[in-house]
């Protein structure tokens, strides 16, 4: 049995009405899937296949919790997932995409694996930025950041928002006075030219 077999749906032996199928996605599932955006989560996958006579509808309700890295200290954070996906289903001589709806499967084959089609859906709702909740990052990859983040001392609001990237209450690393000597003879040498 193959890692995604259970995602399959034998469109071309259903009868003419609405099926239900009901899938719980889990960290193995996110694992086979081997894609860098998501590697763990719960996700609870209600399908519904209406067929008609030279159609299929799947309508997709998917709703739960992933893990995804944070944007600012790279600790993994709970991301809520909720959305509705529906794409049409036709049978046709060879498999193609015609837009992000239809769906054309060989008629030879008759069936359609939705274990990518899933795991699409739950990547979309991915918010470009996401990072955790102000107080939650981890302290120490924080504190880091904040030492080699470069901020402007001569203009405010740049300074405002640098700090608006850190926490309240993180302890500040002084940064060392010293520069390297390298750094120093380069700049002699610019200098004097």
């Amino acid at each position: 049995m193959g890692k995604f077999d259970l995602y399959k749906i034998p469109l071309k032996s259903l009868s003419e009405g609405t099926q239900k199928y009901e899938y719980q996605l889990d960290d193995q599932f996110f694992r086979n899937i081997d894609s860098p955006e998501v590697q763990k989560g719960k996700v609870n996958v209600i399908l519904t296949v209406k067929k008609s006579v030279n159609t299929f509808e799947l309508n997709f309700e998917i709703e739960g919790v992933i893990q995804i890295p944070c944007d600012r200290c790279l600790d993994y954070m709970d991301q809520p997932v909720s959305t509705h996906e529906r794409i049409f289903v036709k049978f046709g001589k060879e498999y193609s995409e015609e837009n992000d709806d239809i769906v054309i499967i060989p008629e030879t084959e008759g069936e359609i694996n939705v274990a990518w089609f899933l795991y699409e859906f739950i990547a979309l709702t991915i918010p470009l930025k996401h990072v955790h909740p102000a107080g939650k990052c981890n302290k120490t990859m924080s504190s880091k950041l904040k030492k080699h983040t470069t901020r402007s001392v001569d203009d405010e609001e740049d300074e405002e928002v640098g700090d608006s990237l850190f926490e309240e209450g993180e302890e500040d690393i002084p940064d060392d006075d010293k520069t390297d000597p390298r750094w120093d003879e380069l700049k002699k040498l610019i200098d004097n030219n």
